[in-house]
């Protein structure tokens, strides 16, 4: 049998956090629209915001584990 390589292991564990991230990123932004909604705009632009915050963040995790 053979042992995986420890870089493998670690670029798919960051590919993971970078889909995690991504995936917080995007219930945020589909979510923000119910602040909005609520007549709470002030919320909804904060967390518009943060949602494209991790969504850069996520995306550049993403690109960053996929070079390895």
């Amino acid at each position: 049998m053979s042992v995986p390589e420890p870089a493998s292991r670690d670029a798919r564990r960051e590919r993971l956090v970078a889909l995690l991230v991504l995936g917080v990123a995007l219930v945020l932004l589909v979510s923000s629209v119910s602040w909005f909604g609520t007549g709470q705009a002030g919320w909804g632009i904060a967390q518009l915001v943060l949602g494209l915050g991790l969504a850069v963040a996520g995306a550049v995790l993403y690109r960053r584990a996929a070079r390895t």
